[in-house]
């Protein structure tokens, strides 16, 4: 096991008497990975205190990503991360909160809870791990997966078009948008690192490799590292969001403006000395 990712592991799978329940060759593991390095980076850097740190989880694959850590873990009920983020974020305005959600997780019954986590700035960093379909309950179609893709709901292809998160999130005024594919490590954990420290709601989209389902279903491959080549393939450097037969992957938001948990706390302290009745 990689030393620097032992030293951030609970004892028990430390020392190897639990395993992660992820597929061989899925994407998660990976972002765990890039995660530990982010924030071991950060912490060497002294820009970050992971004593504040809370994370929280929604149903799915990528739910299990941050539990092997030894962090502040919260599983919340599915599509409901960002509700439960915002709300710790409320109770603790200097903590930092992370949300590990899938595209199915966030995007079809969490749609609504990521609607307003933006709207409202909440100070919640989301990294979406999407593979473009359901994973963890067999290969079901999802608001990510592509047109015409064969999945186990849409036998004779999807007649639906695909949400592009990243464009939502912008029309939506999130004040961080990057996206990437999980073939490329440095600029995944740069990401990590940026989403880290922001001021603000930030997301984090990282394009993963699904072998079991994505990749034998959706895209008739299923070697790992042979979808990895293929996310490649089909997703181009560019600074407005694309989600299509080519898929846009870069930073394209990146500003700050007053947050959610800072306008409440600023209201409940001038209530609090007799500025409003």
């Amino acid at each position: 096991m990689n030393p620097l990712i032992q030293k951030y592991l609970r004892s028990e799978y430390a020392q190897g008497k639990r395993r992660t329940i992820f597929c061989p060759g899925c994407g998660n593991g990976i972002i765990l990975g890039y995660f530990v390095r982010a924030i071991d980076e950060l912490k060497h850097e002294g820009r970050f205190d992971d004593s504040k740190l809370y994370i929280v989880t929604g149903i799915g694959c990528s739910g299990n990503i941050p539990v092997p850590l030894k962090y502040n873990i919260v599983r919340a009920l599915h599509g409901r991360a960002l509700a439960v983020a915002t709300g710790i974020k409320l109770v603790r305005p200097d903590a930092e909160v992370v949300a590990f959600v899938g595209d199915g997780d966030l995007l079809s019954i969490g749609g609504n809870h990521f609607i307003h986590t933006i709207r409202r700035n909440a100070g919640v960093k989301v990294i979406l791990v999407n593979n473009m379909l359901y994973g963890m309950t067999g290969g079901q179609v999802a608001p990510t997966t592509p047109m015409d893709a064969i999945t186990h709901t849409t036998p004779y292809g999807n007649p639906e078009p695909p949400i592009d998160a990243c464009r939502l999130a912008m029309a939506l005024g999130a004040t961080y948008v990057a996206r990437w594919t999980v073939a490329l490590s440095r600029q995944c954990i740069e990401s990590i690192k940026e989403l880290l420290l922001h001021r603000g709601f930030g997301l984090l989209e990282c394009l993963s490799q699904c072998p079991v389902y994505q990749g034998r279903y959706v895209i008739g491959i299923d070697r790992p590292s042979k979808i990895m080549d293929y996310h490649l393939k089909i997703t181009v450097l560019g600074k407005e969001p694309m989600y299509g037969d080519k898929i846009t992957i870069g930073k394209f938001v990146d500003y700050e403006k007053p947050t959610y948990e800072e306008i409440i706390w600023s209201m409940i302290n001038r209530v609090s000395k007799g500025g409003e009745s």
